[in-house]
């Protein structure tokens, strides 16, 4: 990963069901070199995301911008979204309504 990352300099990089230490470094790596990622991993909510140590240490890093959660019982649509606070460094959500899948993001 690392020497694609040097040798192709992508811009944006995405990679489906992170979750193990050897994903972990590679995020880091690609993120810290200047890429944009698109992740996805299995939780059910941030609580359930935060109780895996991999994940959570990526999330301790406030590597991701915004972290979407996908309702498991109606296929294909959001349940929430979290999005990072950058001046207190921690997750918050920021939807306001959900239905037809609108998003509206508290500024």
């Amino acid at each position: 990963m690392k020497i694609l990352i040097r040798s192709m300099a992508p811009q944006v990089i995405v990679a489906d069901e992170i979750g193990n230490k050897e994903d972990i470094d590679a995020i880091n790596f690609a993120v810290c070199s200047g890429c944009k990622g698109i992740f996805t991993a299995h939780g059910y909510d941030f609580e359930d995301i935060i109780l895996n140590p991999v994940l959570k240490a990526l999330i301790d890093r406030h590597l991701f911008e915004v972290i979407i959660f996908l309702d498991n019982k109606k296929r294909g649509e959001i349940k929430e979204v979290y999005s990072l606070n950058k001046k207190n460094l921690c997750y918050e959500v920021t939807c306001k309504d959900l239905k037809n899948n609108n998003i509206y993001v508290a500024r």
